[in-house]
């Protein structure tokens, strides 16, 4: 490992309580040489097949993804969800991101639901881990001793963060769209929109069966990096926060074998033994990181290395993530089995299948969240829902319809990590709590507007809150919602 060694410096810089800028780390080397770049090729015209037609075509079968297919079929529209891997749950799955974030307020009510209640209250007891509900919102100092090691306590909180079992979420989200009636295309990749007349109208994928086509009124494009809405030539932003964790890349695994329980006691009580074991690891593998929990406490996961001045829209930054994280997965293996109590029977379990991506493109959309809105109690005038905040110093963030809106281009919504919003927001709105509840909103509003013929944002807000709300979804007083449009009227 030591002639491999990947160097790394570190970036310094603030980021979210659980991932310290001092673990995001930018390379100051290559491990391939660059391509022969230069010149082009003209690709023959031709015709393709339609392999489908439908009301609403889903683009990615991530969280918001998922909750976007399942929203729209269970409002009544016929739904095809088209999904380059083998699996549904994107990041949450074959990603391994199995820790999902905070759903609940800093008063420990629950403002995440509709999907993710559901998706939730689908798995099984045992791929489940986390704080029973009479303790969320608990300021206990032993619940939050205990809690705040299993990653879901923050600012002295104990909030509903579970983790989740990532193969029981492949299952669990594949029945919950099956049995919707959902049409599921694995092994698909989108490469492009269909475009006419300003409006997406479908979707060109390319599979082992070659290049087809599937028509359709609505596009949801849930990709994550915003592939489709920016290859319909919609508006985006790419501005990011340097320093921060939350344009970083990295590839998760798993190690298995291992006791987490002795760990976790270990380094609570014995906190300069684990300064001198990170001191070390960082001296023998240039990059060090200690586990994580997983769903069950023989299994640890590891979520980095965290690299930043990478591009995951540029296939060679993203070939070099892999060849960084592989190494560094067997070199964390080796040396917690030689050096960290509780892992003296590790062994490599996995590595994830789907590259760890925060950031690439955001729309620019009809509306977006801004940070200077955070401290503003209340709903805004088209919310279809409500996020936690990211401390315990802000409300709860109301989520504008228009964040999901493309400003110019018709016949498609987006959910997911890149929604229309700015740089400081998407920190947190990128989690998968926020997937499923944006994802949720943008299949509701894709079914009815292609139930009305209508375009997207032609689709009442008021329709979509009450469909929300019959599928579970948490939302402000429909009265609020109206003073706060009243008063938008008045001010204009």
């Amino acid at each position: 490992m030591a002639d491999d060694k990947v160097k790394l410096q570190r970036v310094e810089g603030h980021s979210e309580e659980r991932f310290l800028g001092s673990d995001v780390f930018e390379s100051d080397g290559r491990n391939l040489p660059p391509p022969r770049r230069g010149g082009t090729i003209t690709e023959d015209a031709r015709q393709i097949d339609i392999y489908h037609q439908t009301d609403v075509v889903v683009v990615g079968g991530g969280p918001a993804g998922c909750a976007a297919a399942w929203a729209a079929a269970k409002t009544g529209a016929d739904v095809t969800l088209v999904e380059r891997y083998n699996c549904l749950g994107g990041l949450s799955t074959g990603g391994l991101v199995m820790w999902i974030d905070r759903m609940t307020d800093w008063d420990g009510n629950h403002v995440i639901q509709g999907f993710a209640r559901e998706f939730i209250d689908r798995m099984p007891r045992e791929g489940v881990a986390g704080p029973p509900k009479e303790d969320w919102g608990s300021q206990q100092h032993d619940k939050v001793a205990y809690w705040s090691n299993r990653t879901t306590a923050f600012h002295g909180i104990v909030q509903w963060a579970p983790t989740l079992d990532p193969e029981r979420m492949k299952l669990n989200a594949q029945e919950m769209l099956l049995g919707a009636g959902v049409r599921i295309v694995f092994h698909a990749w989108a490469a492009r929109p269909i475009v006419e007349d300003g409006a997406a109208r479908g979707v060109i994928f390319e599979s082992k069966a070659g290049r087809q086509a599937i028509k359709a009124k609505v596009v949801v494009d849930t990709t994550g990096d915003g592939d489709m809405f920016a290859r319909a030539g919609a508006e985006f932003d790419t501005d990011i926060e340097e320093g921060d964790v939350h344009h970083s890349m990295n590839t998760g695994w798993v190690l298995g074998g291992v006791n987490m329980d002795r760990w976790i006691n270990w380094k609570v009580l014995y906190p300069d033994q684990l300064r001198e074991l990170m001191a070390k690891g960082r001296e023998e593998l240039g990059y060090f990181q200690t586990p994580y929990v997983s769903w069950r406490p023989d299994i640890a996961l590891f979520l980095g290395p965290r690299q930043s001045g990478l591009s995951a829209l540029d296939v060679d930054d993203m070939t070099e993530v892999e060849i960084r994280s592989h190494r560094l997965m067997e070199g964390h293996c080796q040396f917690f089995r030689k050096h960290a109590p509780g892992f003296e029977n590790v062994y490599s379990l996995q590595s994830a299948s789907q590259l760890g991506v925060r950031h690439t493109r955001r729309l620019g959309g009809v509306g977006r969240i801004e940070r200077g809105d955070w401290p503003t109690a209340g709903p805004v005038a088209d919310e279809v829902g409500i996020s936690p905040s990211l401390s315990p110093k802000f409300p709860v963030v109301s989520v504008p319809y228009g964040s999901l809106v493309p400003r110019a281009l018709d016949g498609l919504l987006v959910g997911g990590r890149h929604i229309s919003c700015d740089a400081n927001s998407h920190g947190f709105m990128r989690e998968i709590p926020q997937c499923w509840l944006t994802g949720h909103a943008a299949g509701v509003g894709a079914a009815l507007a292609a139930d009305k013929g209508v375009e997207p944002r032609e689709v009442e807000v008021d329709a979509i809150r009450k469909l929300l709300r019959e599928q579970g979804a948490y939302l402000h007083d429909d009265t609020a919602v109206e003073s706060v449009r009243n008063e938008t009227v008045a001010a204009e």
